[in-house]
C-alpha cells in the first residue's frame, strides 16, 4: 500500500510540471503543438516531452 501512495504522489508532480509549463507557453504568446513548428512558426520552448511550444 506504502507504494502506491508513493506513485500517486509521483504522478501528481508529473501532471503539475506539464500544466506548468503548458500555461508558461501561452504566457511567452505560444501555443503547445504535438508536431514540430512549421515555418511561419518557431520554435520557443517545450510544453513536455511530447509537446512543443510555437510562436509566430
Amino acid at each position: 500500500m506504502k507504494i502506491l501512495f508513493l506513485l500517486f504522489s509521483l504522478l501528481l508532480l508529473l501532471v503539475q510540471g506539464a500544466a506548468g509549463s503548458r500555461i508558461q507557453c501561452n504566457l511567452r504568446g505560444g501555443f503547445c503543438s504535438s508536431v514540430r513548428c512549421r515555418p511561419p512558426l518557431r520554435t520557443i520552448g517545450r510544453c513536455s516531452d511530447m509537446y512543443v511550444c510555437c510562436k509566430r
